[in-house]
């Protein structure tokens, strides 16, 4: 059994984790989804938000991005990232990732090249 936290905007992937309207838990079974819970996440805070996914029994974790230490905390806390994937609806994401079709790519929250993307990204150098 596997529990897939996505964070989710106008019922969408939302690509910047931290600033979701809810986390989409989906439990899975045998490969078919036997669950689905909505769930406010706590207030956006360092660190926060990762061990609270983990808590809830996530095992995984599908995000457009965030940064390396909500990365690292995720990994600590034994929950798998999969990062750089489309907004789209959230439980299609999901029936993509357990059927091995889904298109993860780079981590969105990762501008090595410098164009950035806002001025709200204050999550890269802590």
């Amino acid at each position: 059994m596997r529990k897939i936290a996505v964070p989710v905007v106008n019922n969408k992937l939302s690509a910047h984790f931290g600033h979701c309207e809810f986390f989409a838990f989906f439990t899975e079974e045998n490969g078919v989804i036997t669950k689905r819970e909505d769930i406010q996440g706590p207030p956006h805070a360092p660190g926060v938000i990762p061990q609270w996914i983990a808590a809830q029994g996530a095992t995984e974790i599908i995000a457009g991005g965030m940064g390396t230490m909500a990365q690292n905390l995720f990994i600590q806390n034994n929950v798998k990232v999969i990062l750089g994937v489309a907004e789209i609806d959230p439980e299609q994401l999901v029936k993509d990732y357990i059927a091995g079709q889904l298109q993860a790519g780079n981590n969105s929250c990762d501008h090595p090249d410098g164009h950035g993307h806002g001025g709200d990204h204050d999550h890269h150098n802590h």
